[in-house]
Protein backbone atom coordinates (compact mmCIF):
# COMPACT_ATOMS: atom_id res chain seq x y z
CA UNK A 1 0.00 0.00 0.00
CA UNK A 2 1.47 3.25 -1.18
CA UNK A 3 1.42 6.47 1.41
CA UNK A 4 -1.70 8.17 -0.82
CA UNK A 5 -4.00 4.73 -0.21
CA UNK A 6 -2.69 4.95 3.55
CA UNK A 7 -3.62 8.41 4.08
CA UNK A 8 -7.04 7.81 1.82
CA UNK A 9 -7.90 4.80 4.12
CA UNK A 10 -7.53 6.31 7.39
CA UNK A 11 -9.79 9.07 6.23
CA UNK A 12 -12.63 6.83 5.07
CA UNK A 13 -12.20 4.90 8.08
CA UNK A 14 -12.50 8.50 10.30
CA UNK A 15 -15.67 9.05 8.18
CA UNK A 16 -18.05 5.43 7.62
CA UNK A 17 -20.07 6.64 10.15
CA UNK A 18 -21.08 10.38 8.81
CA UNK A 19 -24.71 9.84 6.54
CA UNK A 20 -23.86 10.43 2.93
CA UNK A 21 -26.14 13.77 2.91
CA UNK A 22 -24.20 15.40 5.74
CA UNK A 23 -22.79 18.58 5.17
CA UNK A 24 -20.03 20.82 7.00
CA UNK A 25 -22.09 23.23 7.84
CA UNK A 26 -24.89 20.79 9.52
CA UNK A 27 -22.79 19.66 12.76
CA UNK A 28 -21.21 22.89 14.87
CA UNK A 29 -17.49 22.65 15.51
CA UNK A 30 -16.73 22.90 19.08
CA UNK A 31 -14.66 26.03 19.80
CA UNK A 32 -13.50 24.90 23.20
CA UNK A 33 -9.59 26.03 23.01
CA UNK A 34 -8.35 29.29 24.50
CA UNK A 35 -9.55 32.64 22.40
CA UNK A 36 -7.32 34.96 23.84
CA UNK A 37 -3.29 34.89 25.49
CA UNK A 38 -4.30 38.73 26.68
CA UNK A 39 -4.91 39.24 30.26
CA UNK A 40 -8.35 40.76 31.20
CA UNK A 41 -8.57 44.24 30.38
CA UNK A 42 -5.15 44.65 28.50
CA UNK A 43 -4.56 47.29 26.62
CA UNK A 44 -4.98 45.63 23.06
CA UNK A 45 -4.05 48.47 20.95
CA UNK A 46 -0.81 49.14 23.28
CA UNK A 47 0.10 45.50 23.16
CA UNK A 48 -0.29 45.36 19.25
CA UNK A 49 1.95 48.61 18.77
CA UNK A 50 4.34 47.14 21.47
CA UNK A 51 4.57 43.46 19.32
CA UNK A 52 5.18 45.39 16.11
CA UNK A 53 7.71 47.26 17.03
CA UNK A 54 9.41 43.99 18.13
CA UNK A 55 9.25 42.71 15.09
CA UNK A 56 11.85 46.30 14.00
CA UNK A 57 8.63 48.04 12.36
CA UNK A 58 8.16 51.92 13.16
CA UNK A 59 4.92 52.49 14.93
CA UNK A 60 4.10 56.14 14.84
CA UNK A 61 0.17 56.08 16.84
CA UNK A 62 -1.82 59.48 15.72
CA UNK A 63 -5.83 60.41 15.79
CA UNK A 64 -7.41 60.82 12.23
CA UNK A 65 -6.64 64.60 12.10
CA UNK A 66 -2.93 64.37 12.36
CA UNK A 67 -2.98 61.30 10.03
CA UNK A 68 -2.05 63.42 7.04
CA UNK A 69 0.62 64.92 8.39
CA UNK A 70 1.73 62.02 9.95
CA UNK A 71 2.03 60.03 6.60
CA UNK A 72 3.82 63.05 5.42
CA UNK A 73 6.08 62.92 8.56
CA UNK A 74 7.03 59.08 8.03
CA UNK A 75 7.55 59.66 4.32
CA UNK A 76 9.75 62.55 4.73
CA UNK A 77 11.92 60.48 6.94
CA UNK A 78 12.56 57.91 4.78
CA UNK A 79 13.16 60.45 1.52
CA UNK A 80 10.01 57.91 -0.24
CA UNK A 81 8.48 60.26 -3.10
CA UNK A 82 7.11 58.01 -5.54
CA UNK A 83 4.55 56.18 -3.93
CA UNK A 84 2.21 52.94 -5.08
CA UNK A 85 -1.70 54.04 -4.06
CA UNK A 86 -3.93 50.89 -4.44
CA UNK A 87 -7.46 51.79 -5.20
CA UNK A 88 -10.02 52.80 -2.58
CA UNK A 89 -7.07 54.47 -0.81
CA UNK A 90 -9.07 57.75 0.79
CA UNK A 91 -7.15 60.49 -1.40
CA UNK A 92 -7.62 63.32 1.57
CA UNK A 93 -5.28 61.35 3.54
CA UNK A 94 -2.46 61.93 1.10
CA UNK A 95 -0.15 64.94 2.23
CA UNK A 96 0.19 67.56 -0.46
CA UNK A 97 3.81 68.24 -1.26
CA UNK A 98 6.45 66.70 -3.60
CA UNK A 99 4.68 63.64 -3.88
CA UNK A 100 4.25 61.57 -7.18
CA UNK A 101 1.22 58.82 -6.56
CA UNK A 102 1.13 56.24 -8.78
CA UNK A 103 -2.49 54.30 -9.04
CA UNK A 104 -2.69 50.62 -10.10
CA UNK A 105 -2.47 48.80 -12.61
CA UNK A 106 1.43 48.63 -12.08
CA UNK A 107 3.18 46.05 -13.43
CA UNK A 108 6.37 44.44 -11.21
CA UNK A 109 9.26 46.20 -13.28
CA UNK A 110 7.23 49.55 -12.79
CA UNK A 111 6.65 48.62 -8.86
CA UNK A 112 10.21 47.85 -8.50
CA UNK A 113 11.32 51.26 -9.61
CA UNK A 114 8.80 52.77 -6.89
CA UNK A 115 10.10 53.89 -3.31
CA UNK A 116 7.33 52.69 -1.53
CA UNK A 117 3.92 51.82 -1.40
CA UNK A 118 1.03 52.93 1.23
CA UNK A 119 -2.33 50.90 2.08
CA UNK A 120 -4.53 50.51 4.39
CA UNK A 121 -5.30 47.14 6.03
CA UNK A 122 -7.95 44.71 7.13
CA UNK A 123 -7.46 43.64 10.57
CA UNK A 124 -4.35 43.71 12.83
CA UNK A 125 -3.45 41.12 15.61
CA UNK A 126 -2.31 41.97 19.02
CA UNK A 127 -0.52 39.04 20.90
CA UNK A 128 1.26 38.59 17.31
CA UNK A 129 1.72 41.81 16.55
CA UNK A 130 0.35 40.91 12.83
CA UNK A 131 -0.93 43.30 10.33
CA UNK A 132 -3.50 41.33 7.27
CA UNK A 133 -4.18 42.38 4.57
CA UNK A 134 -7.35 41.30 2.02
CA UNK A 135 -6.42 43.26 -1.24
CA UNK A 136 -9.71 45.00 0.12
CA UNK A 137 -10.43 48.59 -1.05
CA UNK A 138 -7.01 51.01 0.46
CA UNK A 139 -5.16 47.53 0.28
CA UNK A 140 -4.44 46.51 -3.61
CA UNK A 141 -2.67 43.33 -4.37
CA UNK A 142 -0.51 41.59 -3.07
CA UNK A 143 2.40 42.59 -5.49
CA UNK A 144 2.53 46.20 -4.32
CA UNK A 145 3.34 45.45 -0.82
CA UNK A 146 5.74 43.01 -1.62
CA UNK A 147 8.04 43.96 -4.80
CA UNK A 148 8.45 48.05 -3.28
CA UNK A 149 11.23 48.20 -0.37
CA UNK A 150 9.21 50.14 1.65
CA UNK A 151 5.96 49.95 2.95
CA UNK A 152 3.84 52.29 4.82
CA UNK A 153 0.40 51.16 6.24
CA UNK A 154 -2.34 52.72 8.26
CA UNK A 155 -4.51 50.93 10.82
CA UNK A 156 -7.14 51.96 13.23
CA UNK A 157 -7.06 50.64 16.74
CA UNK A 158 -10.99 49.57 16.07
CA UNK A 159 -9.09 47.10 13.08
CA UNK A 160 -6.93 45.03 16.17
CA UNK A 161 -8.23 42.19 17.40
CA UNK A 162 -6.69 40.38 20.57
CA UNK A 163 -5.47 37.20 19.08
CA UNK A 164 -5.98 35.06 15.91
CA UNK A 165 -9.17 34.18 16.35
CA UNK A 166 -10.21 37.77 17.27
CA UNK A 167 -8.95 38.57 13.81
CA UNK A 168 -10.29 35.48 11.94
CA UNK A 169 -13.64 36.09 12.54
CA UNK A 170 -13.24 39.69 11.06
CA UNK A 171 -11.93 38.23 7.69
CA UNK A 172 -13.60 36.53 4.80
CA UNK A 173 -11.87 32.90 4.09
CA UNK A 174 -12.64 33.56 0.70
CA UNK A 175 -10.32 36.46 -0.12
CA UNK A 176 -6.45 36.50 -0.57
CA UNK A 177 -5.43 37.08 2.88
CA UNK A 178 -1.44 38.39 3.48
CA UNK A 179 -0.34 38.18 7.14
CA UNK A 180 2.57 40.47 7.68
CA UNK A 181 4.64 40.72 10.98
CA UNK A 182 6.90 43.17 10.67
CA UNK A 183 9.83 43.64 7.66
CA UNK A 184 10.60 41.46 5.41
CA UNK A 185 13.40 39.28 6.52
CA UNK A 186 14.97 35.67 6.71
CA UNK A 187 18.25 34.22 8.18
CA UNK A 188 21.30 31.73 7.08
CA UNK A 189 22.44 28.97 8.56
CA UNK A 190 24.99 31.23 10.84
CA UNK A 191 21.98 33.15 11.66
CA UNK A 192 22.86 36.47 10.13
CA UNK A 193 19.35 38.27 9.40
CA UNK A 194 19.02 39.68 5.88
CA UNK A 195 15.85 42.14 5.78
CA UNK A 196 14.16 42.52 2.14
CA UNK A 197 14.84 38.95 0.71
CA UNK A 198 10.66 38.63 -0.38
CA UNK A 199 9.04 41.69 0.52
CA UNK A 200 9.72 45.65 2.04
CA UNK A 201 12.94 45.72 4.01
CA UNK A 202 11.38 48.34 5.81
CA UNK A 203 7.46 48.42 7.47
CA UNK A 204 6.14 51.70 8.99
CA UNK A 205 2.56 51.60 10.31
CA UNK A 206 0.66 54.19 11.47
CA UNK A 207 -1.16 53.33 14.38
CA UNK A 208 -5.00 55.58 14.52
CA UNK A 209 -6.41 55.78 17.78
CA UNK A 210 -10.26 56.25 18.20
CA UNK A 211 -10.09 58.57 21.08
CA UNK A 212 -10.04 61.89 19.19
CA UNK A 213 -11.18 60.28 15.69
CA UNK A 214 -14.35 61.49 14.75
CA UNK A 215 -14.98 58.67 12.36
CA UNK A 216 -14.81 56.44 14.80
CA UNK A 217 -17.37 55.23 17.20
Amino acid sequence: MSSREAILSRIRAALSDVPVDERPDDVPVPRGYRRSHTESGEDTVGLFAERVADYRATVTRTDHGGLPGTIADRLARHGAKRLAVPDGFPADLLPEGDWRWYSEPLDVPALDTLDGAITLAAAGIAVTGTIVLDTGPGQGRRALTLVPDYHLCVVHADQIADDVPGALERLDPTRPLTFISGPSATSDIELDRVEGVHGPRILDVILVDPTNDPEQP
